[in-house]
């Protein structure tokens, strides 16, 4: 097919060279487009002319253990060689070094020879793949790929399974379970998306596209049903894997450079003053209620968050300037964060000093999910008609912050994050604030200039 394919060609070329002699009629650079046409085509005639590829399997006498010796493939490609382990062994006696293949109608015989075509028939497809797409092919090239190794079998699946492996040797140390839990969910879903759009079981980095991402992003959104928010969050890992083996060479560009996943960041809430003061004040007789509401308000009087807090020792208490302190790292982000105990979280501290376990600050008998269903009902108790959670103090304190003055950078080093943009999504600017800023920019223009 190819043969003819190429007689077609030249045929053809063949009566564009009669029609040579009208270029002159046509700009300079049509003539240097024909004659690359021909030059290429021509090349790429002759190297298909002369191409041999030949497959052959033999034993590895130096290897011969106990009678027992290894066999081993060869492929050779237009004078390039490369050779690899068939992972397969036999007795010298079985061995047919002319036949390359084992001796006689054994069952041993029989499936090493079964095992070996189904190993030069992977081979042959390997190679006929590989050269539809490219010019020139080596031994090593073919090799490389029936064995699963650079760029042409990195597949997308296996690089994250290939992550996760390596993520979940880091839990516990610099990585959380609920992060890796995330890394494992989106693996998931990206194996049923793959099946479903591409009827296949993976899919070669090399194909990753825009468009494979928008795609994958419509079907979270419309089949898997999630908002869009958590649109954002399930690509993240995504983006993580494909930017990894962009940087390593594995892939030639990154389909995330020209491609963004809208957040979709929704207006953070945030308790008020007078709702924290509701909550501060509520007379409670459950002292697991009791704890959940202290946790909280030590919350928004630190915009420490809930896993940072259960990490606390007394270890993280430090005194500077007379004052007491907490001094500690983020679990999320390993960044450091500092921040000083005022009147409220000192109370606080000192009411469950006495209940304190080992060195842990605060000994949390109930989990996250639980004080956030305290959380609710103190917060209906109290008349407060909105959502509460514990984070949900971890934005009040950067409000708060920066309502009554904090700069900014103080809040976002206080909140131990790596981006001030990320305090900007955290921070809302209330009306008071805006009020007591825009009065102090009139008080100063006017003072200025006068009309």
């Amino acid at each position: 097919m190819k043969a003819e394919g190429f007689q077609i060609i030249t045929s053809r070329l063949f009566c564009l060279s009669i029609r040579k002699s009208r270029f002159h009629c046509f700009p300079s650079f049509c003539v240097k487009v024909y004659n690359s046409l021909r030059t290429n085509f021509v090349t790429k005639k002759n190297w298909l002319m002369r191409s041999t590829f030949k497959v052959l399997f033999y034993a590895n006498g130096s290897k011969e253990k106990n009678g027992i010796v290894p066999i081993m493939g060869r492929v050779t490609i237009n004078g390039t060689v490369a050779q690899f382990s068939c992972k397969q062994n036999i007795s010298k006696e079985l061995w047919d070094a002319k036949g390359n293949k084992a001796k006689g109608k054994s069952k041993e015989a029989r499936e090493l020879n079964l095992i070996l075509d189904n190993i030069k028939a992977q081979i042959i497809k390997h190679y006929q793949r590989i050269s539809d797409r490219e010019a020139f092919v080596t031994a090593e090239m073919v090799r490389n790929a029936y064995q699963g190794i650079g760029t042409e079998y990195e597949t997308l699946l296996r690089a994250f399974d290939k992550e996760n492996e390596a993520f979940a040797k880091r839990v516990g140390k610099d990585r959380s379970i609920r992060t890796y839990q995330k890394y494992l969910v989106v693996r998931k879903y990206l194996a049923e998306f793959i099946k479903t759009k591409f009827k296949r079981t993976d899919i070669s980095m090399n194909e990753l596209t825009e468009e494979f991402i928008r795609d994958y992003c419509l079907y979270l959104r419309n089949e898997v049903g999630l908002a869009q928010s958590s649109v954002w969050i399930y690509s993240i890992p995504l983006k993580h894997i494909v930017t990894t083996a962009h940087y390593n060479g594995k892939i030639p560009r990154n389909p995330f450079a020209n491609y963004h996943v809208d957040p979709d960041h929704k207006e953070r809430g945030f308790s008020s003053d007078e709702e924290l003061e509701a909550i501060t004040n509520i007379d409670l007789s459950d002292s697991n209620m009791a704890l959940s509401r202290d946790l909280f308000v030590f919350g928004c009087w630190t915009g420490i968050s809930f896993i940072d807090m259960k990490n606390l020792t007394v270890d993280n208490l430090i005194n500077i300037n007379g004052s007491l302190w907490i001094s500690s790292k983020r679990q999320k982000t390993g960044v450091p964060f500092q921040i000083k105990l005022l009147d409220t979280p000192m109370q606080i501290l000192k009411r469950y000093e006495p209940f304190r376990q080992g060195k842990e600050l605060f000994t949390m008998s109930n989990s996250h999910s639980m004080i956030n269903k305290h959380l609710k009902r103190i917060a209906k108790m109290c008349g407060i008609d909105k959502r509460v959670s514990y984070h949900l103090s971890r934005h009040s304190f950067a409000v708060m912050a920066l309502n009554y003055g904090m700069p900014i950078e103080s809040v976002s080093k206080i909140l131990g994050h790596t981006n001030i943009t990320t305090t900007q999504v955290y921070a809302k600017v209330t009306c008071s604030k805006l009020e007591h800023d825009i009065s102090l920019f009139e008080e100063r223009v006017n003072n200025r200039i006068a009309m």
